[in-house]
Parts: C-alpha cells; sequence; structure tokens
C-alpha cells in the first residue's frame, strides 16, 4: 500500500524527489504517513479534499482485500 500511495502522489507533485511515505502498524490497523514539499500539499489535498478523499477511497478498498484497515495522514 505504501507504494501505491507513494506511485500517486509523485505523479500529482511537482518536486517527487520530497515525497516520503512512512508505514505504522497497531493493532487498529496500517497508518500511512505521506510528506511531500510544502508547495505541493494543495496538489495531494485537491479542491475541497478530493483528491486525498480518492486516495483514501483505494487504499480501503485494498486494505478490505487484504483483511486489514488503513489511515492516511498528509503532514
Amino acid at each position: 500500500m505504501k507504494e501505491l500511495v507513494e506511485y500517486i502522489a509523485k505523479s500529482i507533485v511537482d518536486a517527487p524527489d520530497e515525497v516520503k511515505v512512512e508505514e505504522e502498524t497497531s493493532d487498529e490497523g496500517l497508518t500511512l504517513k505521506l510528506q511531500v514539499a510544502d508547495e505541493d500539499k494543495g496538489r495531494v489535498i485537491g479542491k475541497q479534499g478530493r483528491i486525498a478523499e480518492a486516495i483514501r477511497t483505494l487504499l480501503r478498498v485494498k486494505a478490505a482485500k487484504a483483511g486489514t484497515r488503513v489511515r492516511l495522514e498528509i503532514i
């Protein structure tokens, strides 16, 4: 799932070298922390959060197939 978020984020931003995704596993499931350059945060979030919500939807589908839960944080 980390690779999916990384691929999508690098495709959207102007500075793909600054995209970092960290994985944290807890008893609640998997937490992915996406870090991008400050000027690219708007691109990843999108108007009214639509792009971020679309990424989260894709992650939920992939997590459901794997039988786990996932959360995406954009920092």
